[in-house]
Parts: C-alpha cells; structure tokens; sequence
C-alpha cells in the first residue's frame, strides 16, 4: 500500500556514502528532504537561488552532526544547458559520484484562467516546472548511471485543474517525462529508479503565498511527509520504478516516526 510509505524509517545511516542532489533545498519540502537525507547519511548538494536561506539550512544539517552539505546557487529560471552540465560536473569532480536527484524545486506565480495568461509568464513556468528539470536531468544522466543505485525522485502535484495554467502544464509533462524516463532504463543494465511523489498539500511559502484565505497551520509540515522520499531515493526501494505515489491529505499534526528516533 502506498500509505504505508508515509509511515516508512529508514534504517540507520541507510544513505550514508551517498550524493544526493535536491532543487529547491533552501526552504520547505526541499529544506526537509535535503534535512532528512543527511539524517540518513547521505552528502546533500542543495540547488537553489536563495542562497542565504540555503546558508542556514546548511548550517542547521551540520551543527545536527550529519554530513557536510554543499550548496550550489543556482536560479533555474534563467539557467541554461552549459549551467546544468556544469554543475554535473563540478559535482562529479569535487564528491566523485552522483547517486540520486531529487526535483523538488517549483514555482506557481499566479492562478490564471487561460484566455488572460501573459505570454511571457506562460514561459518563465514552463521554463522552471518543466524544461529546467530536462536540462538538468540530462547534465546529471552520465553520472547518474555509474552508480550502483542511481535513483531520481520528483515532486509532483495534482494540477490538471482549472486556472492552474502553466503550471499545471508543467506538472502533467513532468509525470509523462519521469514515466518515459523509467521505462527507458527498466534493464539491469542500465538501470535507474524513476518515480513520482504526490504528499497532498504542505505547510510551506509558496502555498501561503498561493493560498491567501487558508489558516497555514490546518496543513501538515513538510517534516512529516518526506518517508516516500527516502523510501525512493534510497536502496530499499529497490528495482521499483514508474510508479506515482498520491497520498491523501495528512492532518495538520501529523508527524513522521523518524523524527522521533532523531529527536
């Protein structure tokens, strides 16, 4: 049952001797991913343009004793192909390997019917939901498929609604892209871990930002909710991949059984 991954421990130090790569890390569900990573073991390369929010996510994983980060600034709206493969290779060359990535990063600048959508926002979300996540997984696909267990794990949303727009383009391509992209390194060979991960809503900026009229505190914390994140990103999960995990909405007091053995 794909509820039970919520409730999913890893065992200790289950990442450890890992690289792992998370867009977004500076603040919400990429701040407690790339947190719960390092929990875990795992050396964090934390992606995000905000980097004195970054600053302090990083100090928050090192003075907990886990592995030393590293971040990587960068904005993926105006990043280009040269950028990715860049930071692939700085990646590569400066941990030696690469083992997982985890697309977290999203941007949803408006709610907007699509017979008054601005044409250049169409393409700034476009640009960040979608094609960022292709260049940067290309750059990372090299390194990727040299490791033992090489995982990729992306955040999706249910947005094929009404006014969500481009973002909701955006999230719908990403599903079809990470089911072509599993299916094609399903073999032993080549294999790579390809799935989806859909929590429901969460308590973090953007969806204050986006959601005005909504009390923050009726939503579960990005904290309570990473287990299906790990579960994926690391050996345990082992050869299942194309799957979509939707979970139902969590309670706003919800709480991960690994935060109490961390605590």
């Amino acid at each position: 049952m794909q509820e039970d991954l919520l409730a999913y421990v890893p065992s200790e130090n289950a990442l450890q001797g890992r690289v792992i790569l998370v867009t977004g890390a500076a603040a919400g569900m990429g701040k407690a991913i790339a947190t719960a990573c390092a929990q875990y073991g795992a050396t964090v390369v934390m992606l995000d343009k905000e980097v004195r929010r970054a600053e302090e996510t990083y100090d928050a994983i090192v003075n907990a004793g886990y592995p030393q980060p590293a971040i990587y600034p960068l904005d993926m709206q105006g990043a280009t192909a040269k950028d990715y493969y860049d930071l692939a290779e700085n990646i590569h060359a400066q941990l030696g390997r690469l083992d997982g990535v985890m697309l977290n990063a999203a941007w949803l600048g408006s709610f907007t019917p699509i017979n008054h959508y601005d044409t250049e926002l169409w393409s700034k979300m476009i640009m960040v939901n979608l094609h960022a996540n292709f260049l940067l997984t290309r750059a990372c696909l090299p390194f990727l498929l040299e490791a033992a267990d090489p995982a990729i794990v992306y955040a999706s949303h249910e947005s094929n609604k009404a006014y969500y727009g481009a973002f909701g383009v955006a999230k719908a391509g990403m599903e079809a892209f990470c089911d072509i992209l599993a299916a094609e390194h399903d073999e032993p060979s080549h294999f790579l871990r390809v799935n989806t991960v859909d929590t429901n809503a969460i308590r973090t900026g953007m969806r204050t930002l986006n959601f005005p009229g909504e009390n923050p505190n009726s939503v579960a914390r990005p904290e309570a909710l990473v287990a299906p994140y790990l579960f994926y990103l690391g050996a345990d999960a082992g050869k299942r991949t194309g799957e979509h995990a939707v979970f139902a909405r969590q309670p706003a007091d919800a709480r991960w059984a690994g935060e109490a053995s961390a605590a």
